[in-house]
Formats: structure tokens, sequence, C-alpha cells
């Protein structure tokens, strides 16, 4: 690094990057923390142009050229996403993040997709710091790789930085946590900041959360701020919340208070690298009833003109591989079809249901997640790499039998969320906020009876109770397809009944809201 690269972002008028260098040995005893999260293996800018590592690295250099203290920390979900995971299974975003040059770390959720085996072994090469709080990994294989805290030292200051995650229960795959014991989030969060202030005297208290910010029903990183005590700041990750203290409004604020009726600054920059959170820390104004500055830094085609020759070669090892699988074109769509939007969603309940009768005779209904459709899909082409970052999960198509009982605890569950993916047959009407119910659940026209056992299509996450869908543990299972879902997919749009055929789903929306 050298003056160059300020000089290089000065050129382009990038504001946040000067007003870096203007500040750099002005007097000012500062902390930068510059912070992601949830970046999902999103290693090129995304199909909107947003995002990428490059782009990244140009902003943090220029800061850190221009600042004396820097700090970089990451809260979790690097991974999982997009072909570079799917192809080279982690390795690839850990030598991004040695790149990116990354100081302390927390574990997401999706780092456990391949299993804890795997995780061990990924892991074994990152260069930070890595952190786990309320995790205890004594008897899981990633023993030894993490420290419960870690404190730094800037400007003659001690900051201490925790790491806390959530319960994998319900979150991360049966299997793929073997041996790792979740400790309570708020009471051992207070427990680590109380010892980092009393015993190891540090100045103030940053928490890496990946626990969402208000997660229904669930502590997120809002609860853990107003129940703690000696946490200055929470830099989140898990619900994909780009959360602005400079627009601190509605139900996302980040000025927050302790119980001690101190400052707490929660932040979060949403997903896939398209921003980055750049907090600003007077060191000697530290324990005064005052907030950090903030700014979240668009990462975009500003940033185009710079290269590291280290990053780029690290991503050339590994781009001909996804790029073979974006270019191999095995279907077509009308319009383009946004992952968060219900016609996606419909149509892949409606796939669902479909390979669920093909499965097992008498399929009443088919359940989906919208959490599991990661990306969209564009206008015209899309290809075999697309319908993998649409599906990247290691999911298969299962059918059950469950309670009519149990389906309504998981409509319930669905509802809080603003409903879920169902198949064609079933209509809901559900009542909105956290408390949320479904009040009446429709399926071919008839209520749900709470004592019939109904035959249900879903993937087996859900079926092993993934996304908070207990009920469906209770369910037998009837029958379990051999290929992943993505695979299966693909086949249908290859040399299946899909080909051929345009890609498209119901635009009608399953779910009322009963107001």
């Amino acid at each position: 690094m050298n003056k160059d690269i300020v000089r290089w972002v000065v050129a382009l008028g990038i504001a946040v990057s000067t007003a870096a260098c203007a500040s750099k040995h002005d007097g000012d005893n500062k902390l930068v923390i510059l912070h992601t999260n949830d970046t999902h293996s999103q290693i090129m800018p995304d199909r909107n142009g947003l995002g990428g590592v490059m782009r990244r690295k140009a902003v943090i250099d220029s800061i850190r050229e221009a600042e004396d203290n820097v700090l970089l920390v990451d809260a979790g979900d690097a991974v999982q996403g997009t072909l570079y995971f799917y192809l080279y299974g982690g390795r690839v975003e850990q030598e991004v993040l040695n790149n990116l040059g990354v100081d302390v770390r927390i574990l997401g959720n999706h780092e456990f997709d391949n299993g804890i085996d795997s995780l061990a072994s990924v892991l074994a090469i990152s260069d930070a710091a890595k952190l786990s709080t309320n995790y205890d990994l004594d008897n899981t294989p990633l023993k030894g790789q993490f420290v419960s805290s870690i404190i730094k030292e800037y400007g003659g200051k001690r900051i201490g930085i925790i790491g806390i995650n959530l319960n994998p229960d319900g979150m991360i795959a049966k299997g793929n946590y073997d041996g790792l014991v979740f400790k309570p989030i708020v009471a051992t969060a207070n427990m680590a900041a109380k010892k980092l202030r009393e015993e190891d005297k540090v100045d103030a208290v940053i928490a890496l959360s990946h626990i969402g910010y208000a997660p229904a029903g669930l502590v997120g990183d809002s609860v853990l701020a107003v129940n703690s005590r000696n946490i200055d700041v929470i830099i989140g990750g898990h619900s994909h919340d780009v959360i602005d203290p400079s627009t601190d409004a509605g139900n996302r604020r980040s000025h927050l208070r302790n119980l001690d009726n101190k400052p707490v600054l929660v932040v979060q920059t949403g997903k896939a690298g398209r921003k980055l959170g750049k907090i600003e820390i007077n060191l000697d104004k530290l324990g005064a009833d005052v907030y950090p500055d903030y700014e979240l830094i668009d990462i975009d085609s500003r940033y185009d003109g710079y290269s590291d020759a280290t990053l780029e070669a690290t991503i050339a090892k590994y781009s001909a591989g996804v790029d073979s699988l974006m270019t191999l074109w095995i279907g077509t769509t009308e319009r383009a079809l946004d992952n968060q939007g219900v016609e996606l969603l419909n149509f892949f309940s409606d796939y669902v249901w479909q390979r669920g009768k093909e499965l097992a005779p008498n399929v009443d209904l088919a359940i989906t997640n919208k959490g599991g459709l990661r990306d969209g899909l564009p206008e015209g082409k899309f290809s075999k790499g697309q319908i993998i970052n649409m599906l990247p999960f290691r999911n298969f198509i299962t059918v059950i039998d469950v309670k009519g009982s149990d389906l309504e605890d998981v409509f319930d569950v669905m509802a809080r969320r603003g409903g879920d993916g169902v198949s064609a047959n079933v209509k809901v009407k559900y009542e909105g906020g956290d408390d949320a119910e479904a009040e009446e659940i429709m399926i071919d026209g008839l209520k749900l009876d709470p004592d019939k056992v109904y035959r249900v299509a879903t993937i087996d996450y859900l079926a092993n109770g993934g996304d908070y869908m207990t009920g469906l543990t209770h369910g037998k299972l009837v029958a379990h397809s051999s290929d992943v879902v993505y695979d299966d997919l693909i086949k249908y749009f290859t040399v299946g009944k899909g080909k051929g055929k345009p890609l498209n789903g119901s635009l009608e929306n399953r779910w009322t809201l009963d107001d």
C-alpha cells in the first residue's frame, strides 16, 4: 500500500476516502472499524452490478492508507450462495478474506453447510482471529481454532471483542454441528463483556454478532442491546438488514440504550458485499454518552479502476470453473424473476409438489421456504450455474406424513415470515407481526383438519426442522429423492418435462393478510 492508492481514489472523487485522507495525523485519536456480513460467496459483482471483492479491496486499502488505526471485521456467512462455494467448498472465500486483511471474524450458520469437519479444514487457512463466545467447540474438530474474546490496542486504549452466534437448532442442518454446545446469548455476552471490563480493563467492548437484528420470537441484536451491560457496539449479521444510523427510524433502529441507559450502536450492512460499514470511534471520548460516527459505503462501479495483483491471481485460479457453468444454457424465462418475489417462490413450490407426486401417491400439498431461494433469474436465457445459484443448498425433495395439528404450527411459523412457499392448492389468511398466526388454512378448498394426516412434499432441511419448522419433525418419512434439488431441477429443464418450456410461475399471492 502507498499514497498512490489514496490519489487514485481521490481522483475518482469518492467522498468517503477523501474525507479519510484529510484525517490522518490530524490530531484525532480514533479507531476506524470496517465491517462486512453475509457476503455469501459473492466474489464478483452481483447480477445488479453491485459488490465485488476487488472493489471492496479498493475502499479498504484507501482507508487503511489514510488512517492510523483500522480494524476490519466480518460477522459471518462469508460463504454459500454462488458457484464459488458450490465448486470449491469455501476455500476461495478464505483466501479472499486473507487478501482483504480481515483482522477478526465469527461464524455464521452457513459456514456449517458442508459439515463441521469440512469447516475445520477450510478455516485452518484463515489468517483472521476467530471468535466464538457462546459456542463451546471443545468437542468438535474446531477445537483450538477459536477464542472466546480478543483484546486489541489502539491509541493507548484497549478494545475487547466478543463473538455471539445463533442457536444452531432449527437453523443449521442436523449432523453438521455435532459436538457444538450452544450457550444462552444475553447471559453469555454480558458475562464475557463484564470480564473484559473488570478483569482485563478494556476501555470498550465490541460484539460481533450473527443472530439477526430482530428475528420473530428469538433473541436478536436489538434484544441483546437493550438487555446488555458493558457492550458499546454490536456489529450484526444473519438477517441481511441494512441498518443505517443516519436514518435511524422505524423498526430497525441503530441508536439503542442498554440496561444502564448507556448508548449501544447496532449496525449491519445487508448482504452480498454490496456495502461496507465504517464506524469511527473517538478513543479519547470512550465512556461518554455519545454514539460513534457511522457511514455505509456503497460498493459499486466507481471502484472499477483499481486492481490488486495478488487478489486478481487468487480469483483467477477459480474463475474458469465458475464461468463454464454460467454459460451452459439450459432454459428460458419470459420475464426477470426475483428470488424474493412471489412468482419464483410459487414456481418452486409447485415444482416440489409435482415431484413429490412422482415420488409417492396421494400427496396433499407442498411446503417450501423462500429463504432457500438465494438468487433470481434474468429475462431470457438462464444457465446451469444460475439454477445452482438460485438453489445452492444440498437439499433433497422429501415426502412425509404429518398430522394437521403439527401443520398448523408450521403455518404459524411461516406466517411470522409474512408467508412462505405453498403449492397452488393452498390458500392462507394470516395475522401479521411478530406474533403472527395462520388464521385460516385451506387445502383443496377445505379447512385444514387438525386430526387428519396430510402427505406433504417438502425439502429434507425443512422436514428435519430447519428454518424453525419443528412441526414437520413429527412427520413420518414416505419418500426421498435421489438427486439434490438443483440437479433435479437441471434435469427437468434438460431432459425432463420442462425441456423447451419457459420457467414461469403463478403470480397469485397464496397468503392473504387478514386486516
